[in-house]
């Protein structure tokens, strides 16, 4: 297809990755502010406000990598249309609607990757797998909770020996104020490493079509657009998920709440430097359990728990089955 023929066409499908990318916001924005919110260090309305700024520079600290793995490696950008496109997001969407309306917090990353890897099914079968990219990001499903859950738990153990000796409304009032800097490390964690997917989305869709020179990159306007759509998707909340992953799973104080944005922060840098998308819902809920886990077995609500592991499991076959179907409708009535 030409690149003159195909420009409205394109213009849409960056609008539907820009909605898809508010969406993440929306549905994401409790990962970043459930623990300050749940331990009422800052208001629902300030929270979000504080996590879409963070969220919105998060490109001046983070490179690109996440983003070549979205637009490259996952499935082989040679097989990559419009049609292909559209597919992936529409299974990616309908997912994020359905799992929002029903408070679940389940990962916008691998919808889409599920939405990928469906669309791709469709279009070319197996071929269009790259088997590398995808298994290191199924991986992450399960090593991004283990180690957000691991890194949080250690933080609460070190922290509960290094301040023993004070009194718990001194330890609560100091990090009542440390809690601003967690929750702002995650924020950035978040807006690094989710708004590079759909920017990658973005991308691999430019260059298939012509305009984006004879090697991918990320164009600058790619990278602000994501960006700014991500952080107003942030500003709406979603105040269902923020309930569930700020109280359901276990209470938090403001020390826990501090370990455990700490814990998920670091996970999501080292995440977004190695070009891994994981789910910042899986590193934040992971983290969560951590410190409940430190104070007592007992604290976390493991139904709960379980619960959202199983929307985690069947996030990416679902989207990818949403968006092979969408696929073969598109095709049908071309």
């Amino acid at each position: 297809m030409e690149a003159s023929i195909a420009l409205p066409l394109l213009i849409g499908l960056i609008a539907v990755a820009l909605f898809f990318d508010f969406l993440n916001g929306l549905h994401d924005a409790a990962n970043s502010i459930a623990t300050i919110v749940s331990t009422r260090v800052l208001r629902p309305q300030y929270a979000v406000v504080w996590a879409a700024f963070f969220n919105f520079i998060a490109f001046m600290f983070f490179g690109l990598n996440v983003a070549e793995t979205l637009g490259t490696g996952i499935i082989d950008p040679g097989i990559v249309t419009p049609q292909v496109i559209f597919a992936a997001l529409v299974g990616a969407i309908v997912w994020n609607i359905l799992t929002w309306v029903f408070g679940i917090p389940s990962s916008s990353s691998h919808a889409l990757v599920g939405g990928l890897v469906g669309a791709g099914l469709a279009k070319t079968g197996t071929s269009s797998i790259v088997w590398s990219g995808l298994l290191k990001t199924s991986g992450a499903i399960v090593l991004s909770p283990l180690l957000g859950f691991t890194l949080a738990l250690f933080l609460v153990l070190c922290v509960t020996w290094a301040f023993v000796r004070q009194t718990p409304f001194a330890v609560d009032s100091m990090f009542r104020v440390l809690q601003f800097g967690s929750a702002s490390l995650y924020s950035l964690g978040h807006g690094g490493n989710d708004a590079q997917k759909t920017m990658g989305i973005i991308a691999v869709l430019l260059y298939s079509q012509g305009y984006g020179g004879s090697t991918f990159h990320v164009p600058l306007w790619v990278v602000l657009s994501c960006q700014s759509a991500m952080a107003l998707g942030t500003l709406f909340g979603g105040w269902r998920i923020v309930h569930t992953m700020g109280s359901k799973i276990t209470r938090l104080n403001p020390m826990q709440g501090f370990c455990a944005e700490t814990g998920g922060a670091l996970t999501l840098f080292i995440a977004t430097w190695l070009g891994v998308p994981v789910s910042t819902t899986h590193t934040i809920t992971g983290a969560i359990i951590g410190v409940g886990a430190a104070r007592r077995v007992s604290a976390v609500r493991w139904g709960i728990a379980g619960n959202i592991v199983v929307a985690w499991v069947i996030t990416l076959p679902a989207a990818a089955i949403i968006a092979f179907a969408t696929f073969a409708i598109t095709m049908r009535l071309a």
